[in-house]
């Protein structure tokens, strides 16, 4: 008997792996559904969106560090920053001490874009917004994933967390920024 047979049986592996893509299908439906409503004024796809975010984040992002935190193939990164750099969001660069990899930066177009999409967020419905808030209330707190953080932690690898973690903590001391410069004015 392998060790994993010990761990758990067939029927409950069979039935967590149901379960768990029913609910993420159902949810991402819903994600996807949103973000499509709140990007669609600014005619981008959910994969431009999500590079220009990532680009916003992470700074001089490599090509195969945008599929990887996008969780995107390395061609769909590129073909979908190729357009984004036509539409004058994006610039592609080379370094001189890495002349493998292709590394994207957001112009200041495209600085502008993002910092308009986050300000416009309110502006279209939120369904996953809207049921978590129920959640919100109990606990004072929104969810925050803490056994699906650790499953995509041993999925995809620390250096996923770790980028994620980083991006939202950007994330966070970008709105407090801009938070300041609207308490200042």
């Amino acid at each position: 008997m392998a060790m994993s047979d010990e761990l758990y049986t067939k029927k409950e592996a069979m039935l967590y792996s149901q379960r768990i893509a029913q609910l993420s299908k159902a949810l991402w439906k819903a994600v996807e559904k949103d973000w499509q409503h709140w990007i669609k004024p600014y005619d981008l796809n959910i994969n431009e969106h999500h590079i220009l975010w990532i680009s916003f984040h992470l700074k001089g992002a490599s090509i195969s560090d945008v599929a990887k935190f996008g969780v995107m193939h390395v061609s769909t990164a590129f073909n979908f920053s190729k357009k984004l750099e036509e539409r004058g969001f994006l610039s592609f660069s080379k370094r001189d001490d890495d002349k493998r990899n292709t590394y994207v930066e957001l112009t200041p177009e495209g600085k502008q874009l993002i910092l308009e999409l986050n300000a416009n967020y309110h502006n279209t419905q939120h369904t996953v917004l809207n049921g978590s808030l129920a959640l919100k209330d109990l606990y004072g707190r929104f969810p925050e994933f803490l056994d699906v953080m650790a499953v995509i932690r041993n999925i995809y690898g620390d250096d996923f967390i770790d980028i994620f973690e980083r991006s939202f903590q950007h994330f966070r001391e970008s709105f407090d920024d801009l938070e300041r410069e609207h308490s200042d004015h």
